[in-house]
């Protein structure tokens, strides 16, 4: 089993960055391919990005492209998510996850095994 805990979120104002973290222990952090999901208040939690297992292949939300981007650092166990000309529709909960499993159905919540607690990134207009 992994355990995994984000930090950085916060307010901030649009266009502004953050740049979120997800430690990770238990298991080898490499033994996991990376996600971060986001929900939205009354909305269900979507897929923003994942990351391979050596950091070499990243996908993206086309909603995120070009704004965010995903990376680890395998050596720290932990990955991250720098957000930049955040936007108020950015205004989510923050979710890491990790998974085993192949990257065909990536954007799925289904495809992850593992998750964190969540943290909140409020992007006021």
């Amino acid at each position: 089993q992994v355990q995994l805990v984000e930090s950085g979120g916060g307010l901030v104002q649009a266009g502004g960055s953050l740049r979120l973290s997800c430690a990770a222990s238990g298991r080898t952090f490499t033994t996991y391919a990376m996600g971060w999901f986001r929900q939205a208040p009354g909305k269900e939690r979507v897929f923003v990005a994942r990351i391979s297992r050596s950091g070499l292949t990243t996908y993206y939300a086309d909603s995120v492209k070009g704004r965010f981007t995903i990376s680890r650092d395998n050596a720290k166990n932990t990955m991250y998510l720098q957000m930049n000309s955040l936007k108020p529709e950015d205004t989510a909960v923050y979710y890491c996850a990790a998974t085993t499993a192949s990257p065909s159905s990536y954007y799925s919540n289904q495809n992850y095994d593992y998750w964190g607690q969540g943290t909140q990134v409020t992007v006021s207009s």
